[in-house]
């Protein structure tokens, strides 16, 4: 009997002691050095997965900069937006392009010139800033069938918006032909690259299209 008592003491006290070590474990061992342990792991592991990716995306860097080299090359093709780095030489840029086409139809402004031309405001609404230039001109048909081919086909994109023809009473003779001519008003605009400066908002007749960059909408 004492025997199987000395057993019972002997059990009871490794269970004892067991239970001891595992709160002594729970209450200065686990929160003083397993949890610490466990976060650095953790801090370890996500470093790891961090470095990694770095490495991968240096890796793509090559590829990433013959994309962009490619893209850029496709744009400075297609160029879009007016090259000018502000609204004012922007405005000059337009002007000198419509002198140009008129005076390519038109050789000596013989069968057509241009009446008028002033800048137009720039409506704060719209998402590029536009430059625009209200154009009147005096020309024959087949002249002005080139000048606006011209101007619309060309690069930078250009615009022409709210266009009116109307035939001139007397006719706008030409030393050629004879034929009568036609007095035309119409707005010719671009959009600046973003970043350039723009001018001042005003509010004024807007558009919804853009150049290549912002959708061929037309």
């Amino acid at each position: 009997m004492a025997n199987a008592l000395t057993d019972r003491d002997r059990w009871l006290a490794l269970a004892l002691l067991a239970g001891a070590l595992l709160l002594g474990y729970f209450l200065l061992i686990h929160p003083w050095w397993t949890a610490p342990m466990l976060e650095a792991n953790d801090r370890i592991q996500s470093l790891r997965e961090r470095e990694l990716r770095v490495r991968s995306q240096l890796q793509q860097a090559p590829a990433v900069r013959e994309r962009l080299a490619a893209v850029l090359a496709q744009q400075a093709q297609r160029p879009g937006f007016l090259p000018e780095g502000s609204a004012e030489l922007a405005t000059a840029g337009l002007v000198q392009r419509l002198e140009a086409v008129v005076k390519q139809a038109s050789p000596g402004n013989r069968s057509c010139a241009i009446a008028n031309q002033s800048p137009l405001p720039q409506s704060a609404r719209e998402r590029f800033a536009r430059v625009a230039v209200q154009v009147r001109l005096r020309c024959g048909t087949p002249e002005l069938a080139a000048v606006l081919h011209a101007l619309e086909s060309g690069s930078p994109r250009l615009f022409v918006d709210n266009l009116n023809i109307l035939s001139q009473r007397y006719a706008y003779m030409t030393p050629d032909s004879g034929t009568g001519g036609l007095d035309v008003t119409f707005d010719l605009y671009g959009y600046l690259r973003p970043g350039t400066v723009p001018v001042t908002a005003a509010p004024a007749r807007t558009a919804d299209t853009g150049p290549d960059e912002v959708g061929d909408a037309r």
